[in-house]
């Protein structure tokens, strides 16, 4: 016997301007979608494209190059580094109570 697990649901309100809920209500139709539907797809995609965006770090050859060789470098971390590993250290210790 296959057993489907549903996802929790949860609600998210909001008010908009008649002339956007319009917009989207037509939208939704002629994607074939209900209005729900429609909403939630196009607010999930929208913010896994600024996830994204954020999350993302695109370097040109030149930079990924001498990112490669910076991290390939066999040199101690100077002052600046230390300090920043010893506030990071120090923040993740005090988060983590």
């Amino acid at each position: 016997m296959l057993t489907l697990h549903k996802k929790p649901k949860t609600r998210l309100d909001f008010r908009l301007g008649l002339e956007d809920k319009e917009t989207i209500t037509q939208a939704a139709h002629l994607a074939g979608k209900s209005l729900s539907e429609f909403a939630v797809s196009s607010l999930v995609q929208s913010a896994q494209e600024v996830l994204e965006k954020h999350q993302t770090v695109t370097f040109s050859n030149r930079d990924f190059d001498a990112f490669l060789e910076a991290i390939e470098a066999d040199e101690e971390p100077n002052e600046a580094l230390k300090q920043a590993a010893e506030r990071y250290r120090r923040r993740s210790a005090s988060t983590s109570v």
